[in-house]
């Protein structure tokens, strides 16, 4: 099941899964599995700590990169330039910080996608 960066349902049992985050006063960093490619855009769940996340992009030239950046932008409530891609620019493991959110509820906003 897609989560899509609208979607307001947050479920709890948020502590049963093993997304890895870091997070200070007012950004939060977490790992990516990108599947480029996709039918559609949409967090599918979690695997090995990281958020896995479907992207109809290519990865050719940066375009997966750039929907990630723009869907986790739209997902948070942040500008595109408050997205940050801080490592894996060419893997589909990536590290990404968001800055200017407050940590807790972007955690639990992120738990609660990955939980659906």
């Amino acid at each position: 099941m897609l989560c899509n960066p609208s979607s307001s349902d947050l479920s709890d049992g948020l502590s049963q899964l093993m997304l890895k985050l870091t997070t200070t006063a007012d950004t939060i960093t977490f790992s990516v599995r990108v599947q480029p490619r996709a039918s559609q855009n949409g967090i599918v769940g979690e695997l090995d700590g990281a958020l896995k996340l479907r992207l109809a992009a290519p990865p050719v030239e940066g375009a997966a990169n750039e929907e990630l950046i723009r869907w986790l932008a739209k997902f948070f409530s942040v500008p595109r330039a408050q997205v940050a891609i801080i490592s894996g620019e060419t893997a589909r493991q990536k590290i990404v910080r968001v800055s200017s959110v407050n940590p807790a509820e972007a955690e639990q906003k992120l738990r609660a996608a990955a939980a659906n």
